[in-house]
């Protein structure tokens, strides 16, 4: 919805997993391996992770581990600078995405 909302598309090369909770928390999901292993046969560089599926990681094939880079976050303000290049981010005081274009 970001991505509409301001006109940048999400980078090919990006996947992301997990689960957003109303106040912007970002919660662990299952088949990390399994969904990390699908995003490099798809040819993706980046994954974005929830902090907390950290140890999820060590499952992975050294090979994998090293083409992919891994962003781990806890907040959704976190994903939105790597999700939509150019100028995201949170208003410190509310916590609320700010997006603008630019």
């Amino acid at each position: 919805m970001a991505s509409i909302y301001t006109g940048r598309p999400v980078p090919s090369d990006l996947g992301f997993t997990g689960e957003v909770t109303l106040r912007g928390r970002v919660l662990p999901v299952g088949g990390i391996k399994t969904k990390v292993m699908a995003a490099h046969r798809a040819g993706l560089d980046r994954v974005i992770l929830p902090r907390r599926n950290a140890r999820d990681l060590d499952d992975l094939p050294e090979t994998v581990r090293q083409a992919i880079t891994v962003h781990l976050v806890d907040r959704v303000a976190e994903v939105l600078p790597l999700a939509l290049p150019g100028k995201t981010g949170a208003d410190p005081d509310s916590g609320q995405p700010i997006c603008a274009t630019g």
